[in-house]
């Protein structure tokens, strides 16, 4: 009767393709035990074992010759598995890049604004990628998008490091920012949207 109702709750093929219980049938196995000993033992003496322990016999290392095979709860095991491999993903670190667009005759409270901007995505961890964007005739006056650019490296000094020098990309130029290291404070619950942004 026990074991009819932990066959219902685990089945003997996880998704993980693990292979545990009955569905190891592979003989002899080798089993290593909770104090580490290790013993070479036929895979019904170990089920056996398994079922008086209330426990799952599993194979950790299916290409071993014999397979190694523990007995433990499995559930709790991958329980603990998944649990681990959630807190690491949490942990990796995903840089974003915000997109803030110029043009030559930006308005100055407009530039002031989007520097802001700027320097908010800098400090929330973010990459900024600033770009000048030339219109029709605004291309033969391209030194004036130049300027705007070197100011913005004089003003995101004190919260970015310039990681690609302004560059021209047909009708555009472009630089990113990076942010530096010990300005970042925590990332806001909601990201303001970048000017030029939908």
């Amino acid at each position: 009767m026990l074991q009819n109702a932990r066959s219902r709750q685990m089945p003997n093929r996880p998704s993980d393709g693990t292979r545990i219980n009955e569905d190891i049938r592979i003989s002899p196995i080798r089993l290593v035990k909770d104090d580490g000993e290790q013993l070479v033992i036929e895979t019904h003496k170990a089920l056996q074992m398994a079922k008086e322990a209330e426990l799952d016999l599993v194979e950790v290392s299916p290409n071993a010759k014999p397979p190694v095979c523990r007995i433990m709860n499995y559930g709790k095991f991958r329980f603990e598995q998944m649990k681990r491999a959630k807190a690491a993903k949490a942990k990796q670190h995903i840089v974003k890049v915000k997109e803030i667009k110029l043009h030559p005759k930006t308005a100055l409270n407009d530039y002031q604004y989007r520097m802001e901007q700027a320097k908010d995505f800098l400090k929330s961890g973010m990459k900024v990628r600033l770009v000048m964007q030339f219109r029709g005739r605004e291309m033969a006056h391209m030194d004036y998008g130049r300027r705007l650019m070197d100011q913005a490296r004089i003003d995101l000094a004190e919260s970015g490091d310039l990681e690609m020098d302004a560059r021209v990309e047909g009708n555009t130029m472009a630089s990113i920012y990076t942010p530096k290291r010990g300005v970042t404070t925590a990332k806001p619950v909601t990201e303001p949207m970048a000017a030029g942004e939908a």
